[in-house]
C-alpha cells in the first residue's frame, strides 16, 4: 500500500508551491523530500522537528524503497558539497552513505564560488542527462556558502501499452484552445470519488502515472487521497494531452508557509552536519522537467539546499475519460507511493 504520509507531504507543499491554479507547475516530491530528509539528518532540536513534521517519520524508508526496475532508466544522486575548511561530523557521513547515489565532494566555495557553482551544475546535468543544465543561477553560490546538499534524479519509462501515434489529434482543452491529445482504450485502474476522477497508467519499472481530473475547476487537493485509494480495474477510453513542462523555483517561502522556518534563520541548529553553530539554510532551489508522449515519459529534477554560516482484458464498453481541462498528474512508484513528479497542468 502506498505511503499516505508521503502523499500528505506532497499535497501540503504543492498547495504552497502552486496556489494559483491557473498556472502550470511541476516539481518532484521525491527530490525535495530527499534533500530535506538529508537536511533533517543534519538538523537537531526544533529545526529537525519541523522537517520531520512535514516529511513524516518514515520518509527515508519510503524514498529508499522506491527502487525502479531494470526495464526503465533511473538515476539518482545525493551529494554533500562542502567547503574544504568546514568540519563535517562522521555521523552525518554515515547517514548519507545509506542513501542512493550518496557522495561527498569538497569545493572551494570561499575562494571560487562561481567555479563551485559550475561544478555543482555540471554534476546535476550529468545525472539528469542534460535536462537540467543549470540548477543554480549566477549568484546562487557566494563566498560565504559553506555547504550545499543536492538531490538529482532522472527517470525515463515506457508505457506498458503505448498510445497509438495515429490516434493523436488536436482537441479542445479548457482555457487554451486546442492541444495535441493522445487516445488509448484499454484496461486501466480508475476511480471516481469526492469530485475527482483518477486514471492510473502503468509504465515499466514499477512506475505509474496517475491523472487526477477534477469534476469542475482545479481547486484544492481535498479528496485526492481517497480517490487514489479507490483505484480499481476498469475499461477506459482515455484522451490525454501530450506534455512538456519545465519549472525552476525557490522553495524557501513555500516551506516557511508549511511550518519549516527555523533552518532559514539565525536560530537554525544544523550541528548534526557540522559542529559550527553558525550554519543555516539560505535557500532551497528546485527545478523539474517532465515530458509525456505516446511512448512514455521522461523526467528530471534537482533540489539544492544551500547553506551558509551566519494482464487479460475482457472486451467491455469503455468508460471515456476526456482530459480536456486543468488537472493534476502524479508520477509515482507503484509499491511505495513515492512521488517522483507532481504536475499541475493548466495549459498543456
Amino acid at each position: 500500500m502506498p505511503d499516505r504520509t508521503h502523499l500528505t507531504f506532497a499535497l501540503t507543499l504543492h498547495d504552497a508551491v502552486a496556489p494559483d491554479r491557473t498556472r502550470n507547475a511541476c516539481w518532484s516530491p521525491y527530490s525535495v523530500a530527499s534533500a530535506l530528509g538529508l537536511t533533517a539528518h543534519a538538523a537537531r532540536g526544533e529545526t529537525e522537528a519541523e522537517l520531520v513534521a512535514l516529511l513524516g517519520a518514515d520518509h527515508a524508508k519510503v524514498l529508499k524503497g522506491a527502487v525502479v526496475g531494470d526495464d526503465a532508466e533511473f538515476s539518482v544522486a545525493n551529494t554533500l558539497w562542502a567547503w574544504d575548511e568546514l568540519p563535517v561530523n562522521e555521523g552525518f557521513l554515515t547517514d548519507l552513505a545509506g542513501w542512493p547515489g550518496a557522495k561527498v565532494r569538497s569545493v572551494p566555495f570561499a575562494d571560487d564560488p562561481e567555479g563551485s557553482r559550475k561544478l555543482i551544475n555540471a554534476d546535476v546535468a550529468e545525472t539528469t542527462r542534460g535536462l537540467i543544465p543549470e540548477l543554480l543561477a549566477a549568484g546562487a553560490i557566494t563566498s560565504d556558502t559553506v555547504a550545499t546538499l543536492v538531490n538529482a534524479l532522472y527517470l525515463k519509462c515506457a508505457w506498458v501499452e503505448e498510445f497509438p501515434d495515429h490516434d493523436t489529434a488536436d482537441l479542445p482543452f479548457r482555457g487554451t484552445g486546442t492541444v495535441a491529445t493522445m487516445r488509448r482504450e484499454g484496461n486501466m485502474r480508475y476511480a471516481q470519488r469526492d469530485g475527482w476522477q483518477a486514471v492510473a497508467l502503468p509504465a515499466r519499472g514499477g512506475v505509474e502515472a496517475v491523472v487526477l481530473l477534477p469534476d469542475g475547476d482545479l481547486g484544492g487537493t481535498e479528496g485526492v487521497p481517497e480517490v487514489l485509494e479507490a483505484l480499481d480495474q476498469d475499461r477506459i477510453e482515455l484522451f490525454l494531452p501530450k506534455l512538456d513542462l519545465s519549472v525552476n523555483v525557490s522553495l524557501a517561502e513555500a516551506l516557511q508557509q508549511v511550518g519549516v522556518r527555523r533552518m532559514f534563520g539565525q536560530g537554525a541548529d544544523l550541528t548534526g552536519l557540522s559542529p559550527d553553530p553558525r550554519l543555516f539554510v539560505d535557500d532551497v532551489v528546485h527545478e523539474a522537467v517532465l515530458r509525456l508522449d505516446e511512448q512514455g515519459f521522461e523526467g528530471a529534477a534537482a533540489t539544492a539546499v544551500v547553506m551558509r554560516l551566519t494482464s487479460f482484458m475482457p472486451v467491455e464498453p469503455a468508460r471515456t475519460v476526456r482530459v480536456d481541462r486543468p488537472y493534476l498528474l502524479l508520477v509515482r512508484h507503484t509499491e511505495t507511493g513515492a512521488i517522483f513528479f507532481l504536475a499541475q497542468v493548466a495549459k498543456p
